[in-house]
């Protein structure tokens, strides 16, 4: 699949060449019902991490920061039925979660990107790509750290948009 598609073909050389230049992991995933699926992820973090995320590999949507940059960009009607999924999934903590969920997407509407830490010293921040004819896609980078969201969002919210605006040019050529 990865091979023969044009764009992870069109964005896979953009991904690699910012996480080698920045040291970073940069990847990219879609929605499939209540979970992120990463369609490509390019892994050059200084730090080493108890999780290495890969092509394939699946995350829940409400936890993480390419899952809650796609609640931001989905219709009202599919992200709706996924809040109801996630509160009967998870009664307990849900509206501290629900919280969470909707400062992400007020960010994604006001920066362009959210971000989140959902795991122990990794921080990330995604943006959705949403191209018409194209799945919304999300865009993230993360780093292993113990510096704060805010300041990993500060840090690298800048080349994730202008990477961001380079991969929706290039889905868009497709």
């Amino acid at each position: 699949m990865r091979s023969g598609s044009p764009v992870l073909q069109a964005v896979g050389p953009m991904m690699r060449t910012i996480a080698e230049k920045r040291k970073i992991n940069v990847g990219l995933a879609v929605a499939d019902r209540e979970e992120m699926v990463y369609l490509e992820s390019v892994r050059y973090n200084r730090k080493p991490t108890l999780r290495n995320v890969v092509a394939g590999q699946r995350v829940p949507i409400e936890l993480t920061s390419p899952g809650r940059a796609y609640l931001a960009a989905a219709s009202e009607t599919d992200r709706k039925a996924l809040l109801l999924q996630f509160k009967s999934r998870r009664p307990t903590g849900w509206r501290l979660l629900e919280r969470e969920i909707a400062q992400a997407i007020e960010s994604v509407r006001r920066h362009g990107y959210c971000v989140a830490s959902w795991q122990p010293e990794v921080v990330a921040l995604a943006t959705p790509i949403v191209v018409e004819g194209h799945p919304v896609y999300v865009l993230n980078m993360s780093v292993s750290t113990q510096m704060t969201p805010d300041i990993v969002g500060k840090e690298l919210s800048a080349q994730l948009m202008e990477l961001a605006a380079r991969v929706r040019q290039a889905v868009a050529a497709l």
